[in-house]
């Protein structure tokens, strides 16, 4: 991974207590990860900016942007991709980010100059980067946003969704997707479960429990017929990247409950990355969670990570469903995969028939 080193500014010149506030809020471009926190943001011709403290994660801050980068974007709250330019004015929340196909990136450990890490409106410091991703987008921290008692926001102040230590007493059937690594087919196979399933008829709720805070999963899983569908920026968090282990527990139950109030007939869950990934294994090999799930849909990149990840699976007890994801994007590779697993090898093709769906779930199963 390439390294990167970054200017640190004094902090006292970035954050007076209070600054004019000519109705800039209105102009400045809210992100994703930002969406529920904003209407805290008290109303008037001034702002009032918390005191500085040690940057957290979950932080809401406005920021200038200074220079473009990787990130010529930004995801507004409804999902539009805002251009973004130099000199632009944008809200964001601190976090860390784990992004094998993109950025290491960790929360600064001072308000100075810093990295725009991830679309959704992540602010961070780049520690490595993947070979062939750009540097990043580069922006100033103006100050930090405060509530109507002054006291300085964080994403958790507007979550809709409670942090959960234990599950739900009842729930429908629960399928985790899971996968090899980020850009394995995750999120395209947990919204073709999605459509094949409500193709039946049924009623499908979905969440996605870990990763970095973007709308793009969300809006793929709705799209595809999921009702109602959440992720972890609902339980108040920008990303889960070095979040505690009973926090990021808690999250899952948060969501899972969340999601069953509604009494859909099934559940999908879709855990970000890859197995081998700290907080993906952290949470798989759980005891608590695991009694939710009735299975387990494993996204593969090719055939010998479809037979080790199925093999680690088993060794978590977790009941392997099928192997799919861009390993069945060749016929090839999926005839491989095949001879190496007794589990089904299913296009996402497959997974939107309901038939096809409805099998390989179970879901004639009854409910935990």
């Amino acid at each position: 991974m390439t390294s990167f080193t970054e200017h640190v500014a004094p902090a006292a010149e970035l954050f007076p207590v209070a600054a004019p506030w000519p109705r800039r809020l209105g102009a400045a471009k809210t992100s994703y990860i930002t969406r529920h926190v904003i209407d805290l943001v008290p109303s008037g011709d001034e702002l009032v900016l918390a005191p500085a403290t040690i940057p957290a994660a979950g932080d809401v801050i406005l920021a200038r942007v200074e220079s473009i980068g990787a990130h010529d974007w930004i995801e507004r709250p409804d999902g539009r991709k805002a251009r973004l330019f130099a000199g632009d004015e944008i809200v964001v929340a601190y976090g860390a980010r784990y992004a094998t196909d993109a950025y290491e990136a960790v929360v600064p450990d001072d308000f100075g100059p810093c990295d725009l890490v991830a679309a959704g409106g992540m602010a961070g410091r780049v520690v490595g980067a993947y070979s062939g991703f750009a540097g990043p987008t580069r922006i100033v921290p103006i100050g930090r946003l405060a509530g109507r008692d002054g006291r300085g926001l964080t994403v958790r102040d507007g979550a809709p969704i409670g942090l959960t230590p234990v599950p739900p007493p009842v729930h429908p059937p629960v399928v985790a997707v899971v996968g090899t690594s980020m850009n394995a087919g995750k999120t395209t196979s947990a919204a073709s479960l999605v459509r094949g399933i409500t193709r039946s008829g049924r009623q499908v709720g979905a969440a996605k429990v870990t990763g970095t805070g973007a709308g793009n999963d969300r809006w793929h899983l709705l799209d595809a017929g999921g009702t109602p569908v959440l992720d972890f920026t609902d339980a108040g968090f920008p990303s889960t990247h070095m979040v505690s282990p009973e926090d990021l527990v808690a999250t899952y139950f948060g969501l899972l409950s969340a999601v069953a109030a509604s009494e859909p007939d099934m559940v999908v869950i879709e855990i970000a990355d890859g197995v081998a990934h700290v907080e993906t294994a952290r949470l798989l090999a759980d005891p608590a969670v695991r009694a939710t799930l009735s299975g387990v849909l494993f996204a593969a990149s090719d055939a010998l990570g479809a037979l080790s990840g199925v093999n680690l699976l088993r060794s978590w007890h977790l009941r392997v469903a099928a192997v799919t994801g861009m390993v069945t994007a060749s016929p090839l590779a999926a005839r491989e995969a095949a001879a190496l697993v007794d589990v089904p090898v299913v296009t996402t093709s497959e997974l939107m028939d309901p038939s096809i769906a409805a099998a390989l779930v179970s879901l004639d199963s009854e409910a935990a």
